[in-house]
């Protein structure tokens, strides 16, 4: 007797729940996979992203499909960034039928950069993370998330010392909700335009001196690199929130400095405020980055 090609096999996480529970977040954790995408003008560049997926779980159903979360993630072909951020949780919110979800990628990224004085070329890594989420109370809000290293040169190590100052390499991490045009590259530009200098993955020694010099005559506080990178944010009307955060590798001390700054959240995003159309019909109000 031939086997039938297809047997009807029970779906258990369909089945109703009677505990009147609903779960604000399941699906799949840490996949690591890798990932097409654009920090900003340039061609994308290939990485390898570390992938959460989400949605909310309604009190009467017993469990999602985790299959799904993956299957989507798979058929996705093009680069990641805002725009494709938001296309991932139109379809994982449809597929799952769900009101609610989180996405969120994590990789590390590459910029090109010239060195100051020989120009010669050389990649420096920054890490990123991309958070999309949909909710009841606020519709869709995409998150744009970096880490950049830079210098920085302590004012109070220059003022009271006869000659030098105590440097160290510091990260700042901008962690902004915006509008879709923003990209990685614009955070990591303010965060190095705003420091005592900026890192390089190549120098000479022509170069050496330049981006020493450049640290000793801009000298910054930890406190200094935040709240001048929140005056870059204020002003520019595509960040909607965000915080700012600097930790200082101290080169004098066994421990680092530290400072946070976080920005305005009630800033209406311009222009329309159009909706997130799901399949089952729901509708949420999408306020851009808020």
């Amino acid at each position: 007797m031939n086997a039938p090609e297809h047997f009807l096999l029970p779906d258990i996480q369909s089945t109703a729940d009677h505990r009147s529970l609903a779960i604000s977040r399941v699906g799949v954790k840490s996949i690591v996979h890798p990932v097409k995408v654009r920090a900003g003008s340039k061609d994308a560049q290939h990485t390898i992203a570390t992938i959460d997926m989400y949605v909310a779980l309604r009190p009467e159903v017993k469990g999602t499909h985790m299959s799904r979360f993956v299957e989507i993630l798979q058929a996705h072909r093009g680069a990641i960034d805002a725009e494709a951020m938001r296309s991932l949780m139109e379809r994982m919110l449809e597929r799952l039928d769900a009101a609610s979800g989180h996405i969120e990628i994590r990789f590390p990224f590459f910029i090109s950069k010239r060195a100051p004085v020989s120009g010669l070329e050389s990649l420096l890594d920054y890490r990123a993370t991309l958070r999309a989420e949909v909710s009841k109370p606020h519709g869709y809000r995409m998150t744009m998330e970096v880490t950049a290293p830079v210098t920085s040169l302590c004012p109070c190590s220059k003022e009271i010392s006869a000659y030098g100052a105590h440097n160290q390499r510091s990260h700042i991490t901008i962690a902004a909700r915006v509008a879709d045009d923003v990209e990685l590259e614009d955070l990591v530009r303010m965060a190095e335009e705003e420091a005592s200098c900026q890192v390089y993955g190549l120098l000479k020694r022509s170069d050496e001196k330049w981006v020493t010099e450049r640290a000793y005559d801009n000298p910054k506080f930890v406190e200094d690199l935040v709240r001048d990178i929140a005056l870059r944010l204020n002003r520019d009307q595509r960040v909607h929130a965000y915080s700012v955060e600097s930790e200082n590798f101290e080169s004098i001390h066994n421990h680092s400095a530290f400072a946070r700054v976080m920005g305005p959240r009630n800033r209406e995003a311009a222009g329309a405020n159009p909706t997130l159309r799901l399949q089952n019909r729901r509708e949420l109000p999408m306020r851009g980055a808020q």
